[in-house]
């Protein structure tokens, strides 16, 4: 039985996204060291080069990082580096590159997106090899790179032996791979693994790595992993093109910051593990289990709220009658995520962060109660 503390007060916090959470004391704290005094502009600083040896130490030697301004800058340049104008993107049809962001890898990339529908959020080798016969065909946007989310828009996790047999499965058609890693952090806590075996280890070619969903303030990074330890010679050709093509376009997309010192230092203070574990390890330890102890309140709350997903980053997703849902958002904003079972019902995501505490979550639980 879940022992649940009362929340003071009608206004809870909200469980719309983890975006909404304040930057960690830590990240604050860093940006604030980084103030002091004159530093190059453009990436030439001393941040910046400790970023990249901290990148290289995370995930393998050869590994380049390259701070940009946001999460969907770092996706439309990862995936910009790695295809051609005339090429497509293989994606999950939940993909945030496909649903929230705008048409940005289209409209700045010129990138068409070649969409699989989804169980839980997560493509299948079929799905990779689906795209097979669209090779060599003029007439058909050219199948270039795969992109996987990792955790996926819908709170699920790839495992590494998945991971590996998608980018064999990638590599064998040419295809380079990219993982949209805003919430990478998540999936490596929820697995007990570092940032290297979901990525480097199995195969992955460049990432998003993803920072102000787990604590950052503001800025992602591009990373694109070692050409030598790149499963197949092709694979490490397209890590070492992608590496000299991403300053570039990273600037001609305007992601490139002026004042880059404050963006690596945020990455660098989450990277870093001198307190024993890292800061990226320790704010998504603490969302994945706030989302758990929130799943286990709503399971326990049984008849009209039932979750719909798996729940193993920080995402719970569940259904209940939609006027429940309009009265329990009077208290605490979430998002809608689409119809439920029947046309009174809707189906909601509630994000939880590492800010996130058990007082939040025991009272969003009561609230809820109260709502149904």
């Amino acid at each position: 039985m879940l022992e649940l503390t009362a929340y003071a007060g009608p206004v809870l916090p909200p469980f719309a996204s983890d975006n909404y959470a304040p930057a960690h004391p830590e990240v604050v704290a860093a940006i604030a060291a980084a103030n002091d005094g004159y530093a190059v502009a453009y990436g030439d600083d001393p941040w910046s080069a400790r970023l990249g040896e901290r990148v290289r130490e995370v995930f393998g030697t050869g590994a380049t990082a390259f701070p940009v301004l946001n999460g969907t800058g770092a996706n439309v340049v990862a995936l910009m580096a790695t295809t051609s104008r005339w090429a497509g993107v293989v994606a999950s049809d939940v993909a945030h590159i496909h649903t929230d962001e705008n048409g940005a890898p289209e409209r700045v990339g010129g990138l068409k997106l070649l969409t699989r529908p989804t169980t839980h959020g997560r493509l299948t080798v079929a799905d990779v090899e689906a795209w097979a016969d669209e090779l060599g065909d003029v007439h058909r946007a050219q199948p270039a790179v795969l992109t996987l989310t990792q955790a996926t828009e819908l709170g699920t996790v790839y495992r590494p032996d998945d991971v590996r047999a998608l980018t064999e499965a990638a590599h064998a058609l040419g295809l380079a791979v990219h993982v949209d890693g805003s919430r990478l952090a998540n999936a490596a806590a929820f697995l007990g693994t570092g940032l290297r075996e979901l990525t480097t280890d199995v195969g992955v070619d460049i990432v998003s790595l993803g920072a102000a969903k787990n604590g950052g303030l503001l800025g992602e990074a591009v990373v694109v992993l070692g050409p030598d330890d790149a499963p197949t010679p092709g694979a490490a050709a397209a890590r070492r093109a992608a590496a000299e093509a991403v300053p570039y376009l990273r600037k001609s997309t305007m992601q490139l910051a002026s004042k880059t010192r404050f963006v690596s230092a945020q990455l660098l203070t989450m990277l870093d593990d001198d307190a024993g574990s890292p800061l990226w390890r320790r704010n998504a330890t603490a969302a994945n289990a706030a989302a758990a102890r929130l799943r286990r309140g709503v399971e326990a709350l049984g008849g009209d709220v039932r979750v719909t997903r798996p729940t193993e980053a920080n995402a719970v997703f569940a259904t209940l009658p939609r006027g429940a849902a309009d009265r329990l958002r009077e208290r605490s904003r979430f998002y809608d995520w689409a119809d439920g079972e029947s046309p009174g019902r809707v189906e909601v995501r509630w994000m939880c962060s590492w800010a996130t505490t058990d007082r939040d979550v025991d009272g969003f639980l009561v609230a809820l109660a109260e709502s149904l």
